[in-house]
C-alpha cells in the first residue's frame, strides 16, 4: 500500500473480509436469487475432502472412547470448573442443544452435523457457556482424531453422561459426518435481535400453531420455549400450550415431551448467579485473546455456582448429579411461588422445603439452596394432559426411565435417517417407526423381462418419469427422510397428495403392481425402473442410446411400518421440476425451486439439467404446458434452453403467468411460469442455460441429466454407501 493507503488504513482491494464492513452482491441487489444454498458446502472449504467418515468410523474403539468420557464427566477443570465436580448437566445440555434445534417441517437443524461449532448456534444466547463444553471435550476429539466427528462425540458425550448418572440409555449410533461452515443459509427467523418478543413469529400469539413455518423455537436464539414464560412472562398453562406446539414441531409427541423434561432436569443445574449484563461477547463477537471462547464472566473466580447462562439459577433436584425419581418428587412434592434469580430472571421455588430436601450449592458442598422450576416446568403439572402422564411416570419408575431412555435417543437420531445409516455397537436391534422402516427388497428377480413389459404397457414416457419422480423427490439430504426406497408413495397419505395427481398415479400404479408382484420384485424398484425407461426412451428418441444404471433391493414399506401424521411434512406444496405450486405463496417460486433442489441434495447445475430435461419430456404437473418449450414433447432434447436463449423471441408478463412471442410477428409460442424464466434471467442460471444451448451440447445435456436423474432416483439408498 502507498503512503495514504497506510495512513487511512483501507485495504485498497474492496473484498470486504470482514463481514460488517463488505459489501456483497446481495447488499446492492437484495432482490437477486441467491443460489448460495446450493452450494452452502462447497467441497473447497473441507479439509478432509475425498475422507470416508463413515469406513473410518466402523474402527473407532467405543469402549476406549466411553471410559475416556466417563473419565472426563469427573476431570473438574479449574478454567471451567464442574457442578458438584462432575461435568454431566454440561455435556447433557452440549448433546441436547444440538440435537434439539432440529425442526421436522424442513428436517435442518439438529445435531447431525457438528453445526453447533458454527454461527449462529455457537452465539445464541440458549447455548451460553457451551463453548466450554466442547473445549473440555476437544482432548479427547484430539487424542481420536478423525477417526470420530465432532457431530458423533458431541451427542455421545451427552449419552455418556446419563450413563455416569445411572441411567440405562437405549443406544447410540454414529455415523454423522461434519461440516466446516456455518450453515449460513438456514432460515431461523426474520427476527434481527436476540430473543425478540415472540409475536413476530405468530399469527396471533394466543395460537400456537400459528408459528410461522418452518420455525419451531419461540423466539430466535433459542432451542424450544423460553424458560421463564412466554415473552418471558410467567403463565404455565399458556406456556404448556407453546410447549405442545414447540416439540410436536421437532417430531415429539406428549408422552416424549414430558419424559424429555422430566429427564433433562432430573439432573444438573441453571446458572444466573450472577450479573448477566457483565458477561463478555459472545464466541463469535470475542476478541482474538479469546481464541473462540465467549460469554466470558469477570466474577466467576474459578466457582461453578457464580456461573451465568440462562440467568435461571438452582438445581432442580435434591441430588443432581444421580438418575432418580427427584424430578417428579421436588415438582409435586412442593407448593411453588414466583421469584427472581440472582441474574433477574423469572423462576419459582417452593414455598417451604426441608433443608435436606435442597441441593447443595455446586462448589461449596456445605451449603444448600432452594431448587428451582422453570414456567416449563410448571406446565407440567398445570397442564391436565401432561400432568396425568406424570402421574402415570411416578407410578410405574420403570416406565419412566424407558420412556426416558427412548425419548432421548429419539431427539439425538431423529435426523440422522433409517436405521441403515446408524454404526457401532450400540445400535438396538429394534425397528423404530419413527426411523420409517423399510424391509430390504429382493434382488433376484429379471429386471430386462420386467423393463420388456413396461414397455409394452402403453403407460408414456411423461406417466413413467412422473411417477417415478414424485416418488423420490420426498428426499431430504437435512434429515434422510423420504426418498423412492419403501414405495410410500403407493400408500397413505402419499397416494392422496395433491402434487402425486392421484388418479394419474392411481392408473400407473394399477399397471406397476401387478407387474412387480408377478416377477418377485418389489413395487420401489419398479417404479423407479419404469421412471429410468421412460429417461431411456426419451434419450432414444433424442438419437442417444444409453441404459440407465439401476440397482435393484429396495423394499416396499407397508403401512404398519409408516407413521402417516409424520409423513405430512414431507407433503410438497410446490415442485418447481414440475412446474407446480399448489397456492400462492409469500417466498417466490423460483426460491422454493432452490429450497427443494437443496434438499434433494442438488447442485446449481444438476438443479438446471433436471428441470429442463423435465420440461421436454412433457413430466410437467397435471400436463402443464408451461415451460414445455419444444414441438417434440418426449425426445430429451435441449430444446428447453435453445427456446429460452433465443433472441428472435421476446418475454410478456400476462396475467399471473408469461407469455414467449414472436419478436417479428407477434404470434406466441410458448407459456411460461416464473421458474422457467430464471433461467433466462438469473446471470448465474442463465450461464448454465447457455451451455446447454450450445449446438454442440446435446450429447452432454443427455449424459448431465441421466446423471442427475440417478442421484435422485439413488439418494436413499444408503445400503449402496459405506
Amino acid at each position: 500500500m502507498d503512503g495514504k493507503d497506510k495512513a487511512t488504513g483501507k485495504c485498497p482491494v474492496m473484498h470486504g473480509a470482514m463481514t460488517a464492513a463488505g459489501v456483497s452482491n446481495t447488499s446492492w441487489w437484495p432482490n437477486a436469487l441467491n443460489l448460495d444454498i446450493l452450494h452452502q458446502h462447497d467441497t473447497k472449504g473441507n479439509p478432509l475432502n475425498g475422507f470416508d467418515y463413515r469406513a473410518a468410523v466402523k474402527g473407532l474403539d467405543v469402549a476406549a472412547l466411553r471410559a475416556d468420557l466417563h473419565a472426563l464427566m469427573t476431570d473438574s477443570q479449574p478454567w471451567w470448573p464442574a457442578d458438584w465436580g462432575h461435568y454431566g448437566g454440561l455435556m447433557i445440555r452440549m448433546a441436547w442443544h444440538a440435537a434439539g434445534s432440529y425442526r421436522a417441517a424442513d428436517g435442518r437443524g439438529g445435531g447431525n452435523t457438528g453445526n453447533q461449532r458454527f454461527a449462529p448456534l455457537n452465539s445464541w444466547p440458549d447455548n451460553v457457556s457451551l463453548d466450554k463444553a466442547r473445549r473440555l471435550l476437544w482432548p479427547i476429539k484430539k487424542k481420536y482424531g478423525n477417526a470420530v466427528s465432532w457431530a458423533d462425540l458431541i451427542l455421545f458425550a451427552g449419552t455418556v453422561a446419563y450413563e455416569s448418572m445411572g441411567l440405562k440409555t437405549f443406544g447410540f449410533g454414529f455415523g454423522r459426518e461434519d461440516i466446516w461452515a456455518p450453515e449460513k443459509d438456514v432460515y431461523w427467523g426474520a427476527e434481527k435481535d436476540w430473543l425478540a418478543p415472540s409475536d413476530g413469529r405468530y399469527g396471533d400469539l394466543a395460537k400456537p400453531e400459528t408459528m410461522e413455518n418452518p420455525l419451531a423455537a419461540v423466539q430466535m436464539g433459542l432451542i424450544y420455549v423460553n424458560p421463564e414464560g412466554v415473552n418471558g412472562q410467567p403463565d404455565p398453562a399458556r406456556t404448556a400450550l407453546h410447549i405442545r406446539e414447540t416439540f410436536a414441531r421437532m417430531g415429539m409427541n406428549d408422552e416424549e415431551t414430558v419424559a424429555l423434561t422430566a429427564g433433562g432436569h432430573t439432573v444438573g443445574k441453571a446458572h444466573g448467579n450472577g450479573d448477566a449484563k457483565a458477561l463478555g461477547p459472545d464466541p463469535e463477537a470475542a476478541d482474538v485473546t479469546d481464541q473462540g471462547l465467549g460469554w466470558s464472566n469477570p466474577h466467576m473466580g474459578g466457582k461453578a455456582a457464580q456461573a451465568v447462562t440462562s440467568g435461571i439459577e438452582g438445581a432442580w433436584t435434591t441430588h443432581p448429579t444421580r438418575w432418580d425419581m427427584g424430578y417428579f418428587e421436588m415438582l409435586f412434592g412442593h407448593d411453588w411461588e414466583l421469584t427472581k434469580s440472582p441474574a433477574g430472571a423469572w423462576q419459582w421455588k417452593p414455598v417451604t422445603i426441608a433443608e435436606e430436601a435442597k441441593p447443595l450449592d455446586a462448589t461449596d458442598l456445605t451449603t444448600r439452596h432452594d431448587p428451582l422450576m422453570t414456567d416449563a416446568d410448571m406446565a407440567m403439572k398445570v397442564d391436565p394432559v401432561y400432568n396425568a402422564i406424570c402421574q402415570k411416570f411416578m407410578a410405574d419408575p420403570a416406565a419412566f426411565d424407558d420412556a426416558f431412555a427412548r425419548a432421548w435417543f429419539k431427539l439425538l437420531h431423529r435426523d440422522m435417517g433409517p436405521k441403515a445409516r446408524y454404526i457401532g455397537p450400540d445400535v438396538p436391534a429394534e425397528d423404530l417407526i419413527w426411523q420409517d422402516p423399510v424391509p430390504q427388497g429382493p434382488t433376484g428377480w429379471d429386471v430386462a423381462k420386467v423393463k420388456a413389459q413396461i414397455a409394452a404397457s402403453g403407460l408414456s414416457v411423461a406417466d413413467l418419469v412422473a411417477t417415478a419422480w414424485d416418488s423420490a423427490r420426498t428426499f431430504r439430504q437435512s434429515d434422510y427422510r423420504g426418498g423412492a426406497n419403501g414405495a410410500r408413495i403407493r400408500l397413505a397419505p402419499q397416494k392422496d397428495w395433491a402434487g402425486n395427481e392421484p388418479e394419474r398415479l392411481a392408473r400407473v400404479l394399477a399397471v406397476l403392481e401387478p407387474i412387480a408382484a408377478a416377477a418377485g420384485a418389489s413395487v420401489a424398484d419398479v417404479i423407479v425402473l419404469a421412471g429410468n425407461l421412460g429417461v431411456e426412451q426419451a434419450a432414444a428418441a433424442a438419437g442417444f442410446a444409453l441404459e440407465v444404471p439401476f440397482t435393484p433391493g429396495r423394499g416396499d414399506a407397508t403401512a404398519a411400518m409408516t407413521d402417516g401424521p409424520s409423513f405430512d411434512v414431507l407433503e410438497p406444496v410446490h415442485d418447481g421440476f414440475r412446474n407446480w405450486l399448489k397456492a400462492d405463496y409469500a417466498v417466490s417460486p423460483e426460491e422454493l425451486l432452490l429450497d427443494r433442489a437443496q434438499l434433494m441434495g442438488l447442485t446449481a447445475p444438476e438443479m438446471t439439467v433436471l428441470l429442463g430435461g423435465l420440461r421436454v419430456i412433457g413430466a410437467n404437473h397435471g400436463a402443464n404446458p408451461q415451460g414445455v418449450f419444444t414441438e417434440r414433447p418426449g425426445v430429451l432434447s435441449t430444446d428447453f434452453f435453445v427456446t429460452l436463449t433465443d433472441m428472435g423471441l421476446s418475454w410478456h408478463r400476462v396475467g399471473g403467468g408469461y407469455e414467449l412471442r414472436d419478436r417479428a410477428t407477434g404470434a406466441v409460442k410458448y407459456g411460461a411460469s416464473r421458474v422457467d424464466l430464471v433461467f433466462g434471467s438469473n446471470a448465474i442460471l442463465r450461464a448454465y442455460a447457455e451451455l446447454y444451448a450450445q449446438d454442440d451440447a446435446a450429447g452432454k445435456f443427455v449424459t448431465d441429466f441421466t446423471a442427475a436423474w440417478v442421484k435422485v432416483m439413488q439418494a436413499d439408498r444408503f445400503d449402496l454407501r459405506a
